[in-house]
Order: C-alpha cells, then structure tokens, then sequence
C-alpha cells in the first residue's frame, strides 16, 4: 500500500488532504490551550474560594478555629488549595508537553509538505517540459515529411514535363532529395526525442512521483501518530494528578472524622467558664420592721458600720446575679444637682433612703465597671495589665498563656545571647575574621531584655498565684462581686497595687458602701478621666539606648533623645516619659538616665538630641 502507486495521479487531492490533516492538528492545539486556561481559571477560583473562607489572622475568627468542627473546615480549606493546585498542575503540563510540543511541531510539518510538494511541482514541470518538446520534434517531423511529399512530387511533375528543361529538371530533383533529407533528420530527432520522453516519463511515474507521495505519505501518518500520542497524553496528565487529588480528599474526609462534639462542647465551657458559684437564694427583707428594713438595704453594699470594710464570702444571699445582666445597658443618668450622699463620708440623703429598694437594686446590678487603674489604662489599652476584669477562670487563662509567651520570648533571648557569645569566642580565638568588642552592644542589650522579660514573668506569676489561690478548686468560697470598680475610691487612683490587694479578681468586689457608690457617678467617670490634667513634669531624661515601643502604653525613643519625665520608676522597671503634649508613655528605666530637676515643673522647653 503506498501513494506513490495507488495515487500517482491524485496529486492535487494529495495536497488539499493534507492540508486538511495541519488544520485538524491546529484545531486539536487550539481545544488543548482552552482546556489549559479552564484548568488555569477554575484553579484560581478554587484558590480565591479557599482564601475567602481562610480565618483572619489576630481576629476574633481566628479564636473560634480552635473547635474540632472549625478545625476540620480549615483543613477542607487547606485540601481544597492543594486540590487547585493539581489543577495547575494539570495546565502546566498539558501545555508543556501538549501545546508547546505540538505547535513545534505543526511548523515542521507545514516546511516538510512545503518542501515535498514544491519537488512534486518540480517533477511535473519537468515531466511537462519534456512532452512539449516531444510534441515540437514530432510536429516538425511531420512538416518535414509533408514537404519532402511534395518535393518528390514536384520533381516527379516536372520529369514528366516534356516542355521542362532538364536544368529545371535537375533542380527539382536536388531539391526533393533536400526535402527528403530534411525529413529523415526529423524523424531522427522525433525518435530520439520520443525515447528519451518515455524513458522520462518511466523515471516520473514509476521513480520519482512514488519516491515523492511515500515522503508525504510517511509525513501524514507521523502526523497521525503524533495526534494520537497527544491525545493519550492528554489522558495522562490527568490520571498522574489523580492520586494526590485522592489524598486530598481523604485528608478532608480523614478530617471530618475527626470531629468531635463531645470535645467541642468541654472547649465552650473551658472558653467561658467564670469559676463563681450560681448565687445562693435571697433573704427575705421584713418591711415591717424599720430597723431590718434599714439594715437590709444597707446589706446590699456592704455597709461599713464602723468605717472599716469586712468582705462577707460565707454570706450567699448579697451576691451579685452579674451572669445574667446585659453588659452594654447604660447606668442610671447621674443627678442633676450634687446631693449630700455624693460627698465622700457625708450624711445619706434623706431621699435616697426612701427610695424603692427594688430601684436602688437594680442600680447596684446595671452599674458599669470602670478601670481601676489609670497606669494600666496607659499601658494595657483597652484593659488592666494583670486581666483583673475578667472572671477568675479566664483571667488564670490570660495570665498563664501571657507567662508562657514571655518564657518562650526568654528562651528566644537566651539562644541568641548564646549565639553572640559563640561568635564572640570565635573572634577572640582568630582576631582576622571579625571584631570581637562589636557585639558587646548587642550582648548587653539581649541581657537587658532578658532581665526586662523576667521581671515581667516574675510580675505575671505572681498575679497568677494570686488568681489561683482564689478559685473554687483551691478549696476557698468564691468571693462574690459587686460590679463597681475599686478606682472610684480616692485610694484607688493612687496605686494598682492597692486595688489588686482590695479587689484581687479587678472587676468584681463587694467591698463597697452606698457612700462609695454614690461618690464618683458610673457615668461621670468616662468624662473626668478624658479630661484629665497632663501631669506635670518633674525633669528630664536622655535615652541611653533605641527602645521600640511595640506594646500599648510604651513609646519609642531614639538614642540620644532628650525627652521629659512626668513620672519616676515605682520600682517596677518602668518610668512614664513625655514627648510632647500628644506623645506620652512608658519606657524600662534602664534605658534612660534621668536628670530630676524641681524647678522643671510646668516647664515645657523644646528639646533636642545630642546630636544636635
């Protein structure tokens, strides 16, 4: 079966099939490439999907990924990544091994049928030329024969012609003879010339047209094989994807087994557990009695007979029913005019003693808690530094997961110290690879802040055994809280410590009187603390070293820095500096050296660094 012998005259039709055999190859590159970008596009969407529903990192979404069920989504999320990445594994492929290969390979073919059928075109011309001059040889003969015809007859006419002279005669005779010459020379061209065409025309139709159409013939079926081979690798480069594509999903099934309801529901009580006791019941007031009837609303803030207040923990009927009170409702609006109960230690109004003793509970129950403290406003933000206004149970979560981040800041500190130190040794055994005295700065530093870090741990732990020495596990009745903030004492604004020694769960106290309360109104509060006199200054500092104040209540400074000092170390690291009238906060005391100076006061100069 060949071409060259079964199609030696279908050259034309030769040409358009395989014409026909580039366009389906071009139009199976072209359905490739769309498969590529559908790959390509539903990866990405796969990606966008999976990035959409991925948690927000230190967002309060992030907190609830720590639930089985939320865990398992994560990980379909995470699955599902990887899954689009086999997508883009898959157009990767097809494109490098499909496309790229084919359209390579389609400009060959297009130069090889170019060049076949440019020699094809050749031999035909060739095989063309050679009848015409066949044709030319023989027309001539033909002609040549005719006219030695009638040359013979002429000759023959005028032999016959007595009247003729024999001149004439003789002319007519070499002439014929001429003619005849004339015609046995064509006829031996036209014979050369025919043999030499058919021998041509055998070399055309049984050589080189054959050897010609097996060349295109074998470019046609590599073409074929070649599609075919594509087509299976189209196949393969889906099913190389299709055991990790499996595992994906097995990790997602793998991870929705792993739910577990019942973990899940011990991981809300651990969230949400405060550690109190549900409050005991109420006593029964006798109305009827007015010294009961007196005593009774004086019991319900811890009323302090004799000046002194006495925490009552045995006692379960003046507890707060704090559990079930909307947080955010907004207090009792504060009095028009200062009556005498809101002067510290002054005579109760007689008004306020006659008012309804359901009235004057539900205000002890709404009162907002305040922040007790204004340094750890300063520094903790939006709370006290020691968590003191949440429960006990996850206030003792905040403190030990605080300790356990500074440890491992700790351990951070000290392998990098230990690195320096090596480096140091190194420099010292061989002076040319470095200067050992350069990384004495860095040393100190990292000894600075380990020892910054552990007077923080030291400070955490303690609050932490303070918390946990008050628990219900530790055997001791949970104290029992009255929803005002000790900050509203005059004591209260002066030290953090006292607070936390009065009140060491923060937030919940009971060992306010009626006096207390109604001293600083719960609404008011906000408003004197906003517009707070800056304090004043006391001297200056200069930083010693760059101290980037990352947390909430510190500032940076730069070495070098002049600055203002409003408020000296209380012996807890720490002194409170100022920038100007917008920048304040605290910097380790380490850091700076102080210049105490009484006549600085309300002295407010421009300062400038040494530099300068």
């Amino acid at each position: 079966m060949s071409w060259g012998t079964e199609l030696w005259d279908q050259f034309d039709n030769l040409e358009k099939h395989t014409q026909w055999g580039i366009d389906v190859l071009e139009k199976y590159i072209k359905f490739v490439k769309e498969r590529t970008e559908i790959e390509l596009s539903y990866a990405k969407q796969l990606r966008n999907l999976s990035k959409k529903y991925q948690p927000k990192k230190n967002s309060k979404e992030e907190e609830e990924y720590r639930y089985t069920s939320t865990r398992a989504f994560l990980a379909t999320l995470n699955e599902m990544n990887d899954y689009a990445g086999q997508h883009e594994v898959i157009s990767e492929n097809m494109t490098s091994l499909i496309t790229a290969e084919l359209t390579r390979y389609v400009q060959e073919l297009k130069q090889e049928r170019k060049s076949h059928f440019h020699d094809g075109r050749k031999a035909q011309q060739h095989i063309e030329t050679c009848w015409k001059q066949l044709e030319a040889s023989k027309r001539r003969f033909e002609r040549d024969c005719k006219e030695a015809d009638r040359a013979q007859q002429y000759f023959e006419k005028m032999d016959a012609d007595i009247n003729v002279t024999k001149a004439d005669v003789e002319k007519a005779r070499q002439q014929a003879q001429l003619r005849h010459q004339m015609a046995e020379d064509s006829k031996a061209e036209y014979s050369s010339t025919l043999q030499k065409f058919n021998s041509e025309q055998h070399e055309h139709y049984y050589t080189h047209i054959p050897n010609i159409f097996q060349k295109i013939q074998e470019m046609e079926e590599r073409r074929i094989v070649r599609i075919g081979e594509s087509m299976k690798t189209f196949a393969e480069v889906d099913r190389q994807v299709i055991p990790i594509i499996g595992k994906c999903l097995d990790e997602i099934t793998k991870a929705a087994e792993s739910v577990d309801h019942k973990n899940d529901s011990q991981m809300v009580i651990e969230a949400f557990k405060s550690g109190f006791e549900p409050p005991g019941d109420v006593d029964f007031e006798d109305f009827t009695q007015p010294m009961k009837r007196t005593v009774s609303e004086s019991s319900l803030s811890n009323s302090r007979g004799d000046g002194k207040s006495e925490p009552k923990f045995g006692s379960k009927s003046k507890g707060k029913l704090w559990p079930f009170i909307k947080k955010n409702k907004p207090p009792p609006p504060p009095p028009a005019s200062a009556s005498p109960s809101a002067v510290p230690n002054g005579p109760q109004s007689p008004k306020q003693q006659k008012e309804p003793l359901s009235h004057r509970f539900n205000e002890f129950m709404t009162s907002k808690p305040k922040i007790h403290c204004f340094r750890s406003l300063k520094r903790g933000g939006a709370g006290p530094e020691d968590f003191s206004n949440l429960p006990p149970e996850q206030r003792r979560k905040k403190l030990q997961q605080k300790v356990d981040e500074l440890n491992r800041d700790i351990q951070k500190e000290m392998d990098s110290r230990d690195a320096l130190t090596k480096m140091k040794d190194v420099y010292i055994k061989n002076p040319q690879m470095g200067d050992a005295a350069s990384v004495d700065h860095r040393l100190a530093e990292l000894g600075q802040n380990i020892e910054k870090l552990r007077l923080e741990v030291q400070k955490f732990e303690g609050w932490l055994a303070e918390v946990e020495g008050r628990l219900p596990a530790r055997s001791e009745q949970p104290r029992r809280q009255s929803g005002v903030y000790e900050a509203q004492n005059a004591s209260g604004v002066n030290s953090c410590a006292q607070d936390r020694e009065s009140s060491p769960d923060g937030s919940y106290t009971e060992e306010q009187s009626q006096e207390t309360e109604m001293k600083v109104p719960a609404t008011d509060f906000d408003d004197e603390f906003d517009d707070e006199e800056p304090l004043p200054t006391i001297g200056t500092c200069k930083a010693l070293y760059t101290f980037e104040g990352q947390n909430e209540g510190t500032i940076s400074v730069a070495e070098g820095e002049m600055l203002y000092v409003i408020e000296e170390d209380k012996g807890d690291g720490w002194t409170r500096i100022r920038r100007n009238e917008d920048e304040e906060g605290y910097v380790p005391t380490s850091y700076v050296e102080v210049y105490l100076d009484k006549n600085a006061k309300d002295v407010h100069k421009p300062l400038q660094k040494i530099s300068e």
